[in-house]
């Protein structure tokens, strides 16, 4: 069985943000890079697409570019923070099959006064995921922000998850974990 994983990151709130790499909150400086390798000398084939225009995320545009990738039964999907919004969006409209779904840190609210993050985030979870989901996995943190909270709540209401949280890690970014190594994570995807 050959077992793959697709990495859906955040969307920054600005393109500043995409390119500012002496920035630690960087949306690409933080635990994917490390988690890609780790995976891939476990043999597991791992892809990461860079998402178009994150900072101002089209959910149409984020499909185009995820479909480029091969999903199946034997497929793991990982999706931080608006990646989360992405994939349970995708399953939902697409019925896929796949082994496991990770969220890490979902957000599911709109909380910039603009018209293209509703469209990205308002939408109805389809609950018939769980009947072609393996399983899937919550990640929080104690002190993650109040809407990332509430986004919480409204993934656990449509989705069967286990919901793992861990203290002081905040929205799972570099400068809230204080490292780029996520062990929790990969313990999850190896099971």
């Amino acid at each position: 069985m050959n077992i793959n994983c697709i990495i859906i990151h955040g969307c920054p709130s600005s393109e500043q943000e995409l390119i500012n790499i002496n920035d630690p909150g960087s949306y690409y400086k933080h635990w994917i890079p490390w988690l890609k390798k780790e995976l891939i000398s476990n043999g597991i084939n791992t892809e990461t697409p860079l998402m178009p225009s994150p900072w101002e995320p089209v959910y149409e545009d984020f499909k185009k570019e995820f479909e480029k990738y091969p999903v199946s039964e034997n497929t793991i999907l990982i999706g931080h923070s608006c990646g989360c919004a992405f994939l349970v969006r995708w399953l939902g409209e697409t019925k896929q099959k796949v082994k496991k779904l990770i969220l890490v840190a979902p957000w599911k609210i709109s909380d910039k006064d603009d018209s293209f993050r509703d469209k990205f985030y308002i939408y109805p979870i389809d609950e018939t995921i769980n009947n072609r989901v393996g399983e899937t996995v919550i990640f929080t943190a104690d002190n993650e922000k109040e809407n990332g909270k509430r986004s919480l709540e409204i993934y656990k209401k449509s989705l069967n998850s286990k919901v793992i949280e861990l203290n002081g890690k905040g929205h799972y970014i570099l400068r809230d974990m204080g490292t780029e190594e996520f062990p929790e994570l990969l313990t999850e995807v190896l099971k």
